[in-house]
């Protein structure tokens, strides 16, 4: 099974992520980490990639996609992948179709969590983590036994600096404008499947192993 999870900034992919591929045997592949590892291992991609970071600059489609397709290329994502972070762009995602057939393969599914902005907006600025431990926790529905302090190791819980109402909106509209194109392409191909993120935790994976097993 080859798939793409997209969402905004708090949808709860990363959570839905790790169930999908405990559920289907996938290789989860973050864009993030795949950046880290070729910097941090000082690959040619990786030097390439670390070059634009250090001015300040993005690092260009051209480069992003051969860090990804170099990952695709590895045996333990035969079994299938869930691509996360990746494409962010309708070029991206032409790049990626086109390398996936030189692979004599394709796309199943694109997962699409969708989460109404307010809804976000409260997750994210209701949220308090442990600067020690790295626990979240949320003011409304997922309270520590005692206010302010977290419950493995007592330490006085925080609110990130990002997670201000007019932070939260910028990284949302930020999202939007950016993968509403990309939504598009792959409604177009039929790939796309709609998944309401305003629902709890299990019921989310619920509609995505609904959604799969009758895509895959």
């Amino acid at each position: 099974m080859r798939l793409v999870i997209l969402g905004p900034p708090g949808a709860g992919k990363g959570t839905q992520a790790a169930s999908i591929v405990e559920t289907y045997n996938v290789v989860h592949i973050s864009t993030g980490d795949i950046f880290r590892e070729n910097i941090k291992n000082a690959t040619e991609l990786g030097k390439k990639a670390k070059s634009y970071m250090d001015r300040g600059e993005l690092v260009p489609d051209e480069v992003v996609n051969d860090i990804v397709v170099d990952r695709l290329k590895k045996p333990d994502v035969e079994a299938g992948f869930l691509l996360d972070g990746f494409p962010r762009t309708v070029n991206q995602a032409v790049s990626l179709d086109a390398a996936l057939e030189a692979m004599g393969t394709k796309l199943d599914c694109v997962i699409n969590i969708h989460v109404p902005s307010e809804l976000l907006i409260d997750r994210a600025v209701g949220r308090r983590v442990c600067p020690t431990c790295g626990r979240t926790y949320h003011v409304k529905n997922q309270k520590p036994k005692v206010e302010g302090i977290c419950d493995d190791d007592n330490s006085k819980l925080i609110q990130r600096d990002d997670d201000t109402e007019e932070t939260v909106k910028k990284r949302i509209d930020v999202y939007e404008r950016q993968t509403s194109p990309l939504i598009d392409y792959y409604k177009a191909q039929g790939l796309l499947l709609d998944i309401d993120g305003s629902k709890a935790i299990d019921d989310v994976f619920e509609q995505i192993r609904r959604g799969l097993e009758n895509e895959a």
